[in-house]
Parts: C-alpha cells; structure tokens; sequence
C-alpha cells in the first residue's frame, strides 16, 4: 500500500526548507559584509579611511611647503619664504629644520633679534643642528653681541667635521670676530706704576 504525503506534511517541509535556506542567505550576507569591510580598512584595498587620507594630505602639504620655502629662500624671498616655513611649523612645530630656515628668512628682512630666538630654538630641539650655530652666530653680530656671537660660531666649528663645505668660511668669521673684540677692549691705562712686592714677599 502507496502512502501519500499529506498536502499539510508538504507545506511544512517546504515552510522549514524555505527557513534553512533563508538562514543560510543570511549567514552568506553577514560574511559578505564582513569581507567588504576588512578590505576596505586593508591597504590593499586602494582606499584610504577619513583620518589616513587627511594625515596623507597633511604630509603632502608639509612636503611642498617646504621645498617651496627652500626655492623662495635660495630666491632671497624671504617674506614669502618666511610665510611658507611658518605654515611649516604649523603642522610641524618640533621641526629644527624648519625653525632654522626661518631664522635665516629673518637674517634676510633684518629681523636680527627674530632669527636669534629661531636658531636658538632649533638648537634647543636638536643640539647638533650645525647650521643653526652658524646662522646664530650671524644674528648675534647682527644684535651687536660680539662675545655671543664668537661663541656660537666656535661651538659650529667644534662640531663640525673636517670636510664641512662651510668650515674655512667659519674659521674666517670667527678670526675676524676675535680681532673685533680685541679692538673693542680698552688699552691698559698711561703711566701705570707696576705692582711691587711687599718686604719679605718670596722672589
């Protein structure tokens, strides 16, 4: 005897068929979705999220800024060259490079007492910064502070190396800054009477 399946049984196989695979989609779609987003936050997927595309543009305007402030700088631009390297600092402001560029864009307009607080701020940030020395050393000649600025030339020569392009050229400066301050001292005074011994002081 041929049982049939009862057109109820049939509805319900094909009620809890029609869940399994309505599960299943579900499950496909969820993985999908989480596929997608690991590759969008994955460097291969090309795309950059909102914070990394906005340190990238960063980084490109630091980068042109800078050779822009360089090539004004080279130009004896200085206002312009001073502008560049300001928005420099702006989004680097640890930067000694920058501070030392700045320092000789004042050099440039005169601004002697500016360009001495940025070289002194770029060595404070980074100690072996050679040209900072040099380019301080000009400012506080500039200033009329001839002690200083000899000092500071001589800490360039100090750490300089031997083959420093610039170092025959800082030798020069700092003899010269000798020989003015030697100027500068007063002469002994006419007529001294030269200190003698007292009685029984050793001979």
């Amino acid at each position: 005897m041929n049982h049939q399946t009862s057109p109820p049984a049939v509805a319900g196989q094909i009620a809890a068929e029609r869940g399994r695979l309505l599960l299943l989609a579900g499950m496909v779609l969820i993985l999908a979705g989480g596929l997608y987003f690991g590759w969008e936050n994955s460097p291969l997927s090309g795309r950059l999220q909102p914070q990394q595309h906005v340190e990238t543009k960063l980084k490109e305007e630091l980068a042109q800024r800078f050779r822009q402030g360089v090539a004004q700088l080279s130009g004896k631009q200085y206002a312009a060259a001073l502008a560049s390297f300001q928005r420099v600092l702006a989004l680097a402001p640890e930067m000694p490079e920058a501070h030392v560029n700045i320092g000789y864009a004042w050099l440039g307009l005169g601004n002697f007492r500016a360009a001495a607080d940025a070289f002194d701020t770029a060595t404070t940030l980074r100690p072996g910064q050679l040209n900072a020395y040099y380019g301080l050393a000009e400012a506080l000649q500039g200033l009329g502070d001839g002690p200083g600025a000899l000092q500071a030339m001589e800490t360039y020569l100090h750490r300089s190396p031997p083959a420093d392009p610039f170092r025959r050229k800082a030798e020069a400066a700092a003899w010269e800054l000798r020989a003015a301050l030697e100027e500068q001292r007063p002469p002994p005074p006419t007529g001294a009477v030269p200190h003698r011994r007292g009685k029984g002081a050793a001979e």
